[in-house]
């Protein structure tokens, strides 16, 4: 690429193996015996290499790669992603590789067998090349630290790439890999998608196997996916997932692949239910996915989510108690765990919870009370439309752990004010790329939310806007 030091711009796309694909693509490229999976892996290989140097986003590699199964079936599911490069998020442990959730606090010891949905992922097809950073214990929005580089994001290394799914986000976003694993606990699929302009959704509480971290808290807020740079690929990521494993208390999903006609009742909202309002481009960003969804055939119209007061607190509190049982047991990690060395905003977060933690019961109560608000909202409506972030992508440093703790959570809270409800509801949601931009050519994200167990319509919203609309693509940059 000419100027390529000189731009703030990188990305990886190349006439190789990998091509322009996307997860789906390749794969079909590597079944019809066009490209072979060992190609598509030793070239994603040399792609990530080739820009990790400048975006950071990449923990370990895996010492031998191998694809993890074989062909797709006929159906298109199970196996669907067969022989496509991937990387897994360095919280989920991957046999052969150490987890090391993207903390300094202990040494990372080698995971001896795969997670549950690890195996889950797998059941896809892809081929790991390794995993991918984190901020520490995925708590931070955006994927910094005390003591390293960040993440940066390809689309303007001066700025942040997201969190806690920033690595994953980076390397697709520039064209490493066609899809990355992800999760979310208070939007860290949706947040990072929406910075690297990548589609990510958060699937329902319970649609994709649940990991021993999540059946244990006394809330579960994760849920695993993927990012993605087109929506068929989340579609059929989460088709394949579901062919491994389904749950029989949701409704089944089956395949999606386009657009309904089925005009839906959407509500829209441009400020954050606790009282954030959305800075002028997002709002914008908004207004405009409104005015195309009209255009679609869609009725749209204002709606208010109407949550306890005391929502923001009583999140922060509980994210501060996980802060406070990742202290006190850090010796499952390793046995040289010291709390001490935890990142400011993980020692903030526990210390702030250690002098609220009588009110725990209260804040558990009102937040599981949080889905009746929601479902009230949603009556008479299909979808919701949002901001995901309530303003653009920060810069490098606004959001670092090493910003003294109180202001740093007096900028996440007016950063991250939409995401945080389908964590506790447990609803699924989405993030797709709006077609506006900011002055400087960072992707703005909007989001579709639903009620438990509608992918299927959030993935038909995002397929209808992604054919109407193209996403903006970094190659053409």
């Amino acid at each position: 690429m000419t100027g390529f030091e000189e731009r703030p711009t990188v990305h990886a796309f190349r006439d190789d193996a990998l091509g322009e694909h996307d997860a789906v693509g390749l794969a079909a490229a590597i079944r019809r015996g066009e490209v072979g999976a060992a190609e598509a892996a030793r070239d994603a290989a040399e792609r990530v290499r080739a820009v990790d140097a400048r975006l950071g986003a990449v923990q370990v590699y895996a010492d031998a790669p191998a694809p993890a199964g074989g062909a797709a079936p006929a159906d298109g599911t199970a196996g669907a992603f067969a022989g496509v490069p991937t990387f897994v998020k360095d919280n989920t442990d991957y046999q052969g590789l150490p987890t090391g959730h993207g903390s300094a606090a202990f040494t990372p010891r080698t995971a001896r067998r795969h997670a549950p949905f690890t195996r889950q992922f797998l059941s896809s097809g892809v081929t790991v090349l390794g995993k991918t950073r984190l901020p520490e214990f995925g708590f931070s929005p955006s994927t910094e630290y005390e003591g390293a580089e960040p993440v940066r994001n390809p689309w303007h290394t001066g700025h942040s790439a997201g969190g806690s799914s920033g690595g994953s986000a980076a390397l697709v976003a520039a064209g490493a890999v066609p899809v990355a694993h992800a999760n979310d606990g208070g939007g860290s699929i949706r947040i990072p998608a929406a910075c690297c302009g990548l589609v990510g959704l958060k699937p329902t509480r319970g649609r994709v196997v649940r990991n021993a971290q999540s059946r244990q808290l006394p809330l579960d807020i994760v849920s695993d996916g993927i990012v993605s740079r087109s929506v068929r690929d989340s579609a059929a990521w989460l088709a394949a997932a579901e062919a491994h494993w389904r749950n029989p208390k949701l409704p089944p999903l089956g395949l999606v692949e386009g657009p309904s006609d089925r005009p839906l009742r959407i509500g829209f909202l441009v400020d954050s239910p606790n009282g954030v309002k959305a800075d002028a481009t997002t709002r914008a960003a908004v207004t405009e996915t409104a005015a195309t969804l009209e255009g679609l055939g869609h009725r749209v119209e204002p709606v208010e989510l109407a949550v306890d007061p005391r929502f923001t607190d009583d999140f922060l509190t509980y994210w501060g108690l996980l802060s406070f049982l990742i202290g006190a047991t850090g010796r499952t990690f390793g046995p040289d765990f010291d709390r001490h060395r935890m990142d400011g905003l993980s020692r903030g977060l526990r210390e702030e919870y250690l002098r609220h933690w009588r009110g725990t019961p209260g804040v558990l109560r009102r937040l599981k009370r949080t889905r009746e608000a929601y479902a009230a909202a949603f009556r008479g409506l299909d979808l919701v439309l949002s901001p995901v972030l309530a303003h653009t992508t920060p810069e490098i440093g606004r959001l670092s752990p090493a910003v003294p703790y109180r202001e740093l959570v007096e900028r996440i809270l007016a950063y991250v004010a939409f995401t945080p409800l389908n964590n506790v509801v447990g609803t699924p949601s989405v993030s797709v790329p709006a077609a506006r931009a900011t002055e400087d050519g960072l992707p703005v994200g909007v989001m579709f939310s639903g009620r438990p167990g509608s992918e299927r319509l959030l993935l038909e919203v995002a397929f209808a806007l992604e054919a109407d609309r193209p996403f903006r693509r970094i190659q053409d940059v």
